[in-house]
C-alpha cells in the first residue's frame, strides 16, 4: 500500500471515529429539536383540536385556513405591536441597568464581592417567587410602593400598577397616556434581566487596559469623555451581542409576564396570545401557525443583524 493510500485511510479512520463521537449528540438534537419543531410545522397547516391530538393523521385535513385567521386577526398584528414594545423596553432597559451596575464595582473597594453577588439576586431568583414579591409591593391596597406614594409622595389615589391599561398624566399642562401595566412589566423584566448583562459587560471591563483610559484624562478628557470615547467604543461588541440575545429571549418570554399580570391590562404579548389559542379556544392549528409567524419574524431579524455584521466586518 502506497504512503498516499495509507494517509487516506488514516483520515478515513479518523472521519469514522468523529462521526461516531458526534452521533449520539445528533441523534438526541434530532429527537428533542428537529422533530418536534418538524411536527409543528405540520399542525400549522392542520385544523387541529386539543382533543383531537392523537386522532389525526399527520398528514390528515392540510390547508393555509390557520395562517389565514392569524394573518388576518387584529390581535395577532396588536400582540406583535405589544411584544416588539415589550421587548424593546425590555432590552434597553436591562442593558443599561446591567451597565451601570458593571460600572459601579468596576474599581475596588471594600465589600465589592458582596455587592457583586448581591446583583445577581434578582437572576438566580426563582420567577414565581420574584413575581410573587412584584405583585405584593404594587398590589393597590396593601403594597408598599403605594404605601409610600401615597404618604410620602403625596399621591392622591393608589395606582394598580399591574391592572390598569392606561392611565393619563398631566406633564406640563399636557395630558399624556401612559401604559402602566406595560411599563410595569418592561421595568420587571430590566430588573430581572440585567444580571445578565452586568454579567457579561464585567467580564469585557476587567479584561480592558486602563492605560487609555488614563491617557485620556490625563489629556483632559472628562471622566464622561472617557466613558464615551474610550469605554463604551470596545464594550459595544459585548452590548451588540447582549441585543440579540435578549432581543430573541425576550420575544418568547411567556413565563414571567403570565405570571406578573396575565397578559390582561394591555400586557398580551404574542406568547401569551399562542397560550390562549391553545388552552382556551383549544385550537393546536391555530397556536402552531403563529408560532411559525414568530419564528419568521424572529428569523428575519437574525437575517438583517448577520447582514449587517458581515458589511461591517467587512469595512474593518
Amino acid at each position: 500500500m502506497t504512503i498516499t493510500g495509507k494517509r487516506r485511510t488514516l483520515a478515513q479512520l479518523d472521519a469514522r471515529t468523529g462521526a461516531s463521537l458526534v452521533a449520539p449528540t445528533l441523534i438526541i438534537v434530532a429527537v428533542v429539536v428537529v422533530v418536534p419543531l418538524v411536527w409543528s410545522v405540520v399542525i400549522a397547516f392542520q385544523r387541529l383540536k386539543l382533543i383531537n391530538v392523537g386522532r389525526q393523521g399527520l398528514f390528515e385535513n392540510l390547508s393555509v385556513d390557520n395562517f389565514v385567521r392569524v394573518l388576518t386577526s387584529d390581535s395577532l398584528w396588536n400582540s406583535l405591536g405589544t411584544t416588539v414594545a415589550y421587548t424593546t423596553g425590555s432590552v434597553i432597559l436591562s442593558i443599561s441597568l446591567g451597565l451601570v451596575a458593571a460600572m459601579i464595582v468596576r474599581k475596588p473597594f471594600r465589600g465589592r464581592t458582596l455587592v457583586r453577588a448581591s446583583f445577581l439576586l434578582p437572576y438566580v431568583a426563582p420567577v414565581v417567587a420574584v413575581t410573587f414579591v412584584w405583585r405584593t409591593m404594587l398590589n393597590p391596597e396593601f403594597g408598599i410602593v403605594n404605601e409610600f406614594g401615597q404618604n410620602v409622595l403625596g399621591w392622591r389615589d393608589a395606582i394598580p400598577f399591574l391592572s390598569q391599561t392606561q392611565a393619563v398624566w398631566d406633564v406640563l399642562g399636557a395630558e399624556v397616556s401612559v401604559p402602566t401595566a406595560l411599563l410595569t412589566a418592561i421595568a420587571f423584566e430590566g430588573w430581572r434581566y440585567f444580571p445578565f448583562a452586568f454579567l457579561f459587560l464585567m467580564a469585557r471591563l476587567e479584561a480592558m487596559s486602563s492605560e487609555p483610559e488614563e491617557a485620556a484624562l490625563v489629556d483632559g478628557a472628562t471622566p464622561l469623555q472617557s466613558f464615551r470615547y474610550v469605554v463604551l467604543p470596545q464594550l459595544m461588541p459585548v452590548i451588540v451581542l447582549l441585543t440579540v440575545l435578549r432581543t430573541i429571549w425576550t420575544f418568547n418570554e411567556f413565563d414571567d409576564i403570565f405570571l406578573l399580570t396575565g397578559g390582561a391590562a394591555g400586557t398580551g404579548v404574542a406568547s401569551v396570545r399562542i397560550f390562549e389559542l391553545l388552552t382556551v379556544q383549544r385550537n393546536v392549528g391555530a397556536a402552531s401557525a403563529q408560532s411559525v409567524v414568530l419564528a419568521i419574524f424572529l428569523v428575519a431579524f437574525l437575517t438583517v443583524y448577520a447582514i449587517i455584521s458581515r458589511k461591517r466586518g467587512a469595512r474593518l
